[in-house]
């Protein structure tokens, strides 16, 4: 037989006991004295809620600190997950402290001078197409159908009689002979 001191709830008495306590656990988590009381008000909900389900194991505290610690895992998780906030790295700085991850909608944003970038993303523009245009005919032809025009694998290799392996190396090939026509063009002048 188990000696072990069998727990009991008494909800009337939490406020009084435990609101301080879960509050500075919560407030020290989430940096937010207002969410802090909200997750603490849910906590004491969901307690009150799955009362059936306390199994007298741990003590009152310990059981209503892991419904928190629940509460406050599913609040990240919730603001983690809104539709296009996705992690990207950004690596401006791929050393040092500077390194890090970017939220999508807080990746810096350019300084209002879109004058300057259409006229060099049209310079840009007209510099890949001269590379492409110097591409041999089969690399421009798989590259164009394959890239810009996004024909699927199986078309091009048909429409040129050529295997997926192949068509795959052409493109390879093109794409290193499109960056160092670029890099000869664009990026030392």
């Amino acid at each position: 037989m188990s000696t072990a001191k069998k727990h009991t709830l008494n909800p009337n008495k939490w406020v009084v006991l435990y609101a301080d306590y879960l509050y500075n656990y919560a407030v020290t988590r989430i940096d937010n004295q207002e969410l802090a009381k909200d997750l603490v008000q849910e906590t004491f909900f969901s307690g009150i809620k799955g009362k059936d389900n306390f199994r007298g194991q741990a003590a009152e505290r310990t059981w209503l600190i892991s419904i928190l610690k629940r509460k406050i895992i599913d609040h990240y998780r919730k603001i983690n997950s809104i539709k296009g906030q996705k992690e990207i790295r950004v690596s401006f700085y791929p050393d040092g402290e500077r390194k890090g991850s970017w939220i999508e909608e807080c990746v810096p944003q350019t300084w209002g001078n879109e004058a300057e970038l259409s006229i060099e993303n049209s310079e840009l523009k007209s510099v890949l197409n001269s590379c492409i245009d110097h591409l041999p005919e089969k690399y421009r032809m798989v590259f164009l159908l394959k890239t810009v025009q996004n024909y699927e694998t199986e078309e091009i290799c048909n429409e040129l009689d050529i295997s997926s392996s192949n068509l795959w190396v052409i493109i390879h090939r093109a794409r290193v002979q499109l960056r160092k026509c670029l890099e000869e063009n664009w990026f030392k002048n």
